[in-house]
Parts: C-alpha cells; sequence; structure tokens
C-alpha cells in the first residue's frame, strides 16, 4: 500500500468543507421553515426542490469535492472524471429532494423520517462513493468493509436528523444550531469514507485518464455559481408570489392597492359604464284627455 495524504494543503480544506457544509445547510433548513409555511402544494413543492439544491448540491456535493481536493498521492498522479462527478452530484441532490419531498408533504411521524432517512442516507453513500470512483489513481483503490459500514451508519443517521431538523426547526438560534450539528455530521461521515480507502500502486499503469484535481475548481465554480443564481432566483420569484398572493394563489384584495395605481386603473376601465336608469315623471291631463309624462 502506497502513502496517502488526506490533507495536503493542512487545515485550509477540511475548515472550508466545513463551512460550506455548514452554510448550505443553513439555508436548505431556511428554505424547509418557508415550506412548513406555504400554503399550497406546488409553492410548498417549490420550496423543498430549493433547499434539495442547497442542501444536496451545497453542504454534501460541494463539501465532499472541497474536501477532495485536499487529497494526495505523492507517487501517482491524481486525476477526475467530469462525467461521474456530475452524476455524483445529481444522485446528492436527488436523494435529498425526495427525502424533503416525504417528509415535507403529510403528517410529521417519526416513521416517515427514519424511511426517507434511509433512502436519503442511500443517496449520500452513492454520491460519496461515486465520487470517489471518479477518481482515477496508477493504482486500485481498496476500502476497510468496516469503515464503509461505519460511513453508511453516519450517513443514514445524519439524514436522519436532517429530515427530522427541516420539519422541526424554526427560528433563528435553532437554526443555525441545526446547521452547525448537520456539518459536522456531513464532514464526518465524508471524512471516515475517506479513511476507508487504501492505494495500491500499479507499476505498469503510466498514463492516468482525468483532469486535475484544480482544473476542477473551474467548472464546479461555474455549476456553484449558476446553481446559486438559479435557487435565488426561484426564492426571490416564490417570495413575490407569496406576497401578492393569497394562499389560492390570486391577488390579494386591498393589498398594496394604494401604492400600485395601475392596479385602481386597469380596474376602472374593466367595470363598464352604467347609465343611469330613466325614472317616470308625473302624469299630466291636457284638455283634450291625452296624458302627458
Amino acid at each position: 500500500m502506497t502513502e496517502v495524504h488526506h490533507f495536503t494543503y493542512g487545515v485550509f480544506n477540511p475548515i472550508a468543507a466545513y463551512l460550506l457544509a455548514f452554510m448550505g445547510s443553513f439555508f436548505g433548513l431556511l428554505c424547509t421553515a418557508r415550506a412548513r409555511d406555504a400554503r399550497t402544494r406546488g409553492r410548498r413543492t417549490r420550496w423543498l426542490s430549493i433547499a434539495a439544491f442547497a442542501i444536496g448540491g451545497g453542504a454534501i456535493w460541494l463539501m465532499h469535492f472541497t474536501a477532495m481536493l485536499g487529497f494526495d498521492v505523492p507517487a501517482s498522479p491524481v486525476r477526475f472524471d467530469i462525467a461521474m462527478t456530475l452524476a455524483s452530484l445529481l444522485f446528492a441532490v436527488v436523494a435529498v429532494g425526495l427525502g424533503l419531498m416525504i417528509v415535507g408533504h403529510g403528517p410529521r411521524r417519526l416513521s416517515r423520517v427514519i424511511g426517507a432517512g434511509l433512502l436519503t442516507g442511500g443517496g449520500v453513500l452513492a454520491m460519496h462513493y461515486s465520487g470517489m470512483e471518479a477518481m482515477h489513481v496508477a493504482g486500485t483503490i481498496h476500502y476497510n468493509l468496516a469503515l464503509v459500514v461505519a460511513s453508511a451508519i453516519i450517513a443514514v443517521v445524519a439524514s436522519s436528523v436532517a429530515l427530522w431538523f427541516a420539519i422541526s426547526v424554526r427560528g433563528w438560534a435553532p437554526v443555525i444550531g441545526a446547521a452547525a450539528i448537520m456539518g459536522i455530521a456531513v464532514c464526518g461521515m465524508h471524512y471516515t469514507g475517506m479513511a476507508a480507502m487504501t492505494v495500491s500502486l500499479n507499476p505498469g499503469l503510466v498514463e492516468v485518464h482525468g483532469i486535475r484535481p484544480l482544473t476542477m475548481i473551474v467548472p464546479i465554480m461555474l455549476i456553484t455559481a449558476a446553481t446559486i443564481v438559479g435557487v435565488a432566483l426561484s426564492a426571490l420569484q416564490a417570495m413575490t408570489e407569496e406576497e401578492f398572493t393569497d394562499g389560492a394563489g390570486t391577488p390579494k384584495r386591498g393589498v398594496h392597492a394604494e401604492n400600485n395605481p395601475w392596479s385602481l386603473k386597469q380596474a376602472s376601465m374593466a367595470t363598464p359604464a352604467r347609465r343611469p336608469s330613466p325614472r317616470p315623471g308625473p302624469v299630466r291631463s291636457t284638455t283634450n284627455g291625452e296624458s302627458l309624462v
């Protein structure tokens, strides 16, 4: 077995990875809180979808590859397969999204949280080990079964706790505390899975295909920026619709009317003008017997 480094750049990678896990969990929990207050199923689904990108894409996937930048095998080049890397992103977002949809719709029950936690934990494991499969070295990667099982247990427990927080935590202080716990759990699962791996070099393997780890920063930053912009725009649109419409999605009456003269003008234009109906006048008699109104 060859030498493997997990902290090539010192404490920078684990600290940056934890901050990303904390921030993704924090924004995800804020979105799930908005989802609980939504009056329609469609709006609740939108907020849960935004939370899935925040937690699955930010707190889990982005944390994973930020930590992976500190991985190095001194005796071998390390390269990444971009297609498998993107597939791991899909696993993370879909797994978290399915778990949130299960617990976010319907009654709040412990059995639902546990079932969704098993599903989400399995998706997180698929994300981690598919991401590891995307890493190529001049040799073969082996895993310690006991540590793999330990990482699976951590993933399921962390996912279940995160889903429980998603349907119960409210308020700034509890959300910050829950996000801090989720960040620790996500990082613990990752580094447990990393501790399970060993590398045996293959002297006959000279060329390693893929892109360099530091080159991964460019596509990851582009994907992250596009995701953040998309999530932010979707969240702003959802908040705007909730502000100007009631729970059924129809415009609120009397709200912001004084600040929106166009609404008053359009309402007056849309209402047809009515002419007053003629009222009968007194009847007068003439000399020849005819009546005049």
